[in-house]
């Protein structure tokens, strides 16, 4: 995703479409740059917006595993874990359990 891409989903927050899937959207943008700091704090406001969105959870776990904190990818993960038990998403479930049991 290039800078102006970045840019125009930025510009999008606080707005009328503001919320969980723009966040995510913008987080994973962010990651795949590699600002990990900025892309964490995206993703953790998805979570806000939508506590139950495993994907958000997913990869806020990976965002910080990027940025060197296991402590809070694990949690994020748990976290994730919870939300796709809670919505009966099996698949989620399982993929986030690997990422969970290959850090421990």
């Amino acid at each position: 995703m290039s800078a102006e891409q970045i840019a125009n989903l930025r510009r999008q927050c606080g707005g009328p479409r503001d919320g969980a899937l723009l966040r995510f959207s913008l987080g994973s943008a962010l990651l795949a740059e590699g600002d990990h700091a900025a892309a964490i704090g995206e993703l953790r406001r998805a979570t806000d917006f939508d506590p139950g969105y495993s994907a958000a959870w997913k990869l806020l776990g990976k965002a910080c595993l990027a940025d060197g904190d296991n402590e809070a990818a694990a949690a994020a993960w748990r976290s994730g874990i919870a939300a796709a038990i809670a919505r009966g998403d099996k698949q989620a479930e399982k993929e986030i359990t690997v990422f969970l049991r290959r850090l421990g």
